[in-house]
């Protein structure tokens, strides 16, 4: 859903709870024509750039290049589409402890406007204590996830995510919150395939399952940390099951 698009792409999403994921589906057509396209997209969501590239309205391309469409079926979602999509659960993106996970997260097209708009809340519920807003904030962040096959999507989702956190609370490099939230998004956004549910082999690390952090706050900015394995809340969900990541959430609430 954020950083990809598939050929016939849908979104589903799974409640347990009062929280909800989203996870990409292939078939996304039904969906796709339930979002009114702008009667202005045709002039800002994309034109022709150098060396193959088709360039949205903003800084990144819509296609890197026409050898990663073949090679991986990267073709970025327009921010009008994004921003479409994202109202059509637009209770769930203000929610500050509402998890979002992104299973082809590319560089961050859905995942940020999700931030903004947690962080939107936060400010709204928070913004007359600085240690509120600070911590309230990090649990907003500590609730997206995102996927991606790609090494550079993956270093850039991250860039972006801790850019726009960073530039919401005024936080310096060298700030305690600023390390805590890179430390996150470390964690949070995975280099890995989301349909083998294994991370990419690197010269560093061999692949392993993926494995999400379940991150809880506490209060008086104390943080609590469990891990899921991707394999067992997909085998969890498919079953029914309560016992999953996002049914806990119920019972344990951040």
């Amino acid at each position: 859903m954020g950083g990809r698009r598939c050929t016939n792409a849908a979104t589903t999403g799974y409640h347990r709870g009062d929280h909800v994921a989203f996870v990409r589906h292939c078939r996304l057509t039904s969906l796709g024509e339930a979002v009114p396209r702008p009667a202005d997209a045709a002039a800002t969501a994309a034109s022709p750039g150098t060396n193959g590239t088709v360039r949205a309205a903003g800084p990144d391309p819509l296609v890197k290049s026409r050898q990663r469409v073949s090679d991986h079926g990267e073709v970025f979602t327009p921010p009008w589409l994004v921003k479409a999509m994202l109202d059509l659960v637009k209770a769930e993106t203000e929610r500050i402890d509402a998890r979002f996970l992104e299973p082809a997260c590319g560089s961050g097209n859905f995942l940020v406007p999700v931030l903004e708009r947690k962080l939107a809340a936060v400010e709204a519920r928070y913004g007359r204590s600085e240690f509120e807003r600070r911590h309230f904030g990090l649990l907003g962040l500590m609730c997206i996830y995102g996927i991606e096959l790609l090494d550079d999507n993956v270093a850039r989702c991250r860039t972006v995510l801790l850019d726009c956190f960073a530039s919401h609370l005024e936080l310096a490099p060298g700030d305690d919150l600023w390390h805590a939230a890179r430390y996150v998004l470390l964690l949070n956004i995975v280099h890995g395939d989301a349909l083998k549910m294994q991370t990419v082999e690197t010269e560093r690390q061999a692949s392993r399952a993926i494995t999400f952090v379940e991150w809880g706050y506490l209060g008086g900015g104390r943080f609590q940390r469990r891990d899921f394995r991707q394999s067992d809340l997909a085998t969890a969900s498919a079953a029914g099951a309560q016992t999953s990541f996002l049914a806990d959430l119920a019972r344990h609430p951040s």
